[in-house]
């Protein structure tokens, strides 16, 4: 049940592209990143009161790291993530999207001073020339002369979620995974409130058809919250380095469901683009070296190291 919930929850979080590139033109991209986190932090302050008895009170380093969560995972990444699927395919977007935990990795070398090691390195190059494959369309030495529409955005979004991460893992100890994305989800939706009131939210709500509020509803309820909670449940099962494989299907997701729902074309390169972006992420989290050394562990000892492990 664990690993089909994970599962499920790369599946919607991949279907997320295809909501946002679905809203692209219906819904301005600030009203939309809004009602997406009215939705979801209601849905998790439910979730938070079913599994963990309500909120906890901060101290005041958890708030200031809730303010910059906030800031960084919802405000300035939604900004960015809608306004770059107004113009870029939802799979391209996914591709580089999926970049993150390589970019995670290069950070936390260059800030926290983590080791890389070569099988890292290889990984975190290996992903990146797969990202310029994508939104080159195969051809990365035309990015010289100029970005294509979307990308500097989609590349905000991306570190957007890379300081999000960093953030949380640094200034939220002693809270909880849903505490903080809870908090987070609400400081970033009242934050979202300003803009997307100034920018007509309530001139244009009214038009809004019931495929948008579709849309929305699947990215607020289902895709953040439920999502969230399910990738929490599976890490706090199986461990931390088993659920994040289950990100890599999350591109994979995209690129089938835009194929289908909004019949964007999956060429070659999209395809290899792809696959090099999976695979250097899954080299970059987990290297060469850790499966082998846990098997050669199981054959010389016969004993399950898989708990210690993670």
């Amino acid at each position: 049940m664990t690993y089909l919930k994970l599962t499920a929850m790369a599946i919607l979080w991949g279907g997320t592209f295809v909501s946002g590139r679905l809203l692209a033109g219906h819904v301005e991209p600030l009203a939309a990143a809004f009602l997406r986190f009215s939705i979801a932090s209601v849905c998790l302050l439910v979730l938070a009161y079913f599994f963990e008895g309500g909120l906890p009170r901060l101290t005041a380093r958890q708030f200031a790291g809730v303010i910059l969560l906030g800031t960084t995972g919802v405000f300035l990444y939604n900004i960015f993530f809608f306004r770059a699927l107004e113009s870029l395919p939802a799979a391209r977007a996914a591709a580089v999207i999926a970049m993150n935990p390589t970019l995670i990795a290069v950070f936390s070398w260059l800030l926290l001073h983590e080791a890389l090691g070569r099988i890292r390195i290889l990984g975190i190059l290996l992903s990146l020339f797969g990202a310029l494959i994508v939104i080159a369309h195969g051809d990365p030495a035309a990015l010289a002369s100029g970005f294509p529409a979307g990308f500097l955005d989609i590349l905000a979004c991306l570190f957007s979620w890379v300081a999000y991460s960093l953030i949380g893992r640094q200034l939220m100890s002693g809270l909880s995974p849903m505490a903080s994305v809870t908090y987070s989800s609400i400081v970033g939706c009242l934050m979202l409130s300003v803009p997307a009131l100034y920018n007509g939210l309530l001139e244009h709500i009214h038009a809004y058809t019931a495929v948008d509020w579709a849309n929305l509803t699947y990215l607020g309820a289902a895709a953040t919250a439920l999502g969230l909670v399910w990738y929490y449940q599976g890490i706090k099962r199986v461990g931390a380095m088993r659920a994040s494989i289950f990100i890599n299907i999350v591109p994979v997701s995209a690129l089938i469901t835009a194929h289908i729902a909004l019949g964007e074309r999956i060429d070659g390169s999209l395809l290899l683009g792809g696959s090099m972006v999976v695979l250097g992420v899954y080299l970059t989290n987990l290297g060469l070296n850790f499966p082998i050394r846990i098997l050669r562990a199981r054959i010389n000892t016969g004993t399950d190291f898989s708990e210690s492990a993670d």
